[in-house]
């Protein structure tokens, strides 16, 4: 597995992360609903490309099987794959996140209870919840940061 900060957001490239994004989402974001799933999908894309800092991770074949985003000390996305769920690389990414970029804070929907624990096994503890999440939806939020 290899770690590598991206330049050049090629449409392939992006395209690729886009079958992460979408294999993860369906594979941990279980209270969305097809519909929800198919809306968000429409603005990964942009997401991805505008993205200060983008990292991703590749298997032996450098095929991307997760990535993550940065903004600022902030991770606003991580998702890996799901064939590739429980192989630590999630861990290989946000550590490399708060080496690198000193990551400090995130949220996380209080839906996914998988990632709460994660990130939570990293070092990570709640300090806020809301009801909705940032784009008004009635999924709540966890913040937390590093301890």
């Amino acid at each position: 597995m290899k770690i590598i900060e991206v330049k050049d957001r090629t449409a392939p490239l992006i395209e690729q992360l886009l079958k992460v994004w979408e294999n993860s989402v369906r594979a941990t974001h279980l209270f969305l609903s097809e519909d929800e799933i198919e809306s968000i999908k429409k603005y990964v894309p942009q997401a991805l490309t505008e993205i200060p800092y983008l990292i991703i991770i590749e298997n032996e074949n450098q095929i991307p099987v997760g990535f993550m985003g940065i903004v600022k000390q902030h991770l606003e996305m991580l998702f890996i794959s799901n064939e590739e769920r429980g192989k630590g690389l999630g861990k290989e990414l946000l550590k490399y996140g708060i080496e690198k970029y000193s990551v400090n804070d995130l949220a996380v929907n209080e839906q996914n209870p998988l990632a709460k624990g994660f990130y939570e096994h990293i070092g990570f503890e709640v300090y806020k919840r809301t009801e909705c999440d940032e784009q008004g939806n009635p999924y709540s939020l966890l913040y937390m940061r590093l301890k």
